[in-house]
This record gives C-alpha cells, structure tokens and sequence, in this order.
C-alpha cells in the first residue's frame, strides 16, 4: 500500500526551510528570545500635528469631517466608534481627549515581527508615560500626550532613532 503523504519529505522540507529561514539576518530578530529592538533599531517620525482621540456612539454613523483628512484611524466595535484625528479638524460637541503627538514606526512592518510594541512600551512605562497604540496594515503608530513628548523622545531614544 502506497502511502499518501510521505512524513519524512515534508519534515526535511520544513527543516530546510526553517534553517534558510532562520539564517537569514533580519528574520534572526524572529527567532531571538529577547527583543527584535535588540538585531533591529526601529525608525520613528513624529507627525508635525497635534491628534484627538474621540468617542461617538457605537450606532453613530461615520462622519463626513473625518473624510480627506492627511492622517485619520477610525475603530467601531460593538461598544463603541473611535475616531483619531487632527484635533483641528474635531468639531465642537465631540468627546475628545486632545494635545496627542504620534510616532510613526517606519515600516512596512510585517504581521510576523514581535515584540514591537511590548519593545516600545517598557520604557515609556519605566518612565511613567500613557500611550495609545494604533497598527495600520502597513506601519504602526505610537501616541503620547503632547505634554510627555520630551521625555518619551528621551526614553525612545536609547532604542530607536527619532526623525522630527
């Protein structure tokens, strides 16, 4: 009886694969078990305006003064419609917490890569500073209040390096 699936082709094929896979110098950061940060050193931008962060109600529909806008991240889950934005842009009556910055982490950054965020983070936490995180297909954005900016640039620095 012919066997249908060959174990022993399909494992060398994926040993071989992972070893070429593995040798590879940027995808090593995958492998590593400490940080990506650590075989990588991120790019960050900070976007020249200040952002909003507002709340609207989950059944709210979409509102056209967030279409045509340089840089607008819009989430709806069952709870809720967030919407972050030039603050200019916001208009008066909306729940906003504003006087937000945004690091743009150069990219693309692939769905495989780990240990960006939680890289990222640890030292703004070590320095007491909220973020607000947003992914993109393609890049990911880190937010801090505008009054932290410094200090998380300080903070950032030691692992990336800033462009303004």
């Amino acid at each position: 009886m012919q066997e249908w699936f060959n174990w022993r082709s399909w494992k060398d094929r994926v040993l071989k694969r992972y070893r070429g896979f593995e040798s590879h110098p940027f995808r090593q950061g995958l492998f590593n078990k400490n940080s990506l940060l650590k075989t990588m050193k991120l790019t960050l931008s900070i976007l020249p305006e200040k952002l909003g962060i507002c709340h609207l109600a989950k059944n709210n529909p979409i509102p056209d003064w967030v279409k045509n806008l340089s840089f607008c991240s819009i989430t709806r889950t069952a709870d809720e419609l967030s919407i972050t934005c030039p603050q200019e842009k916001i208009p008066g009556g909306i729940m906003a917490e504003k006087d937000w910055r945004a690091f743009k982490i150069q990219g693309p950054l692939g769905f495989s890569l780990t240990g960006i965020v939680a890289s990222l983070s640890k030292p703004l936490a070590e320095a007491e500073i909220s973020i607000f995180y947003i992914s993109t297909y393609e890049t990911d954005y880190l937010l801090v209040e505008e009054k932290n900016l410094d200090k998380a640039k300080k903070a950032l620095s030691e692992l990336c390096e800033i462009k303004e």
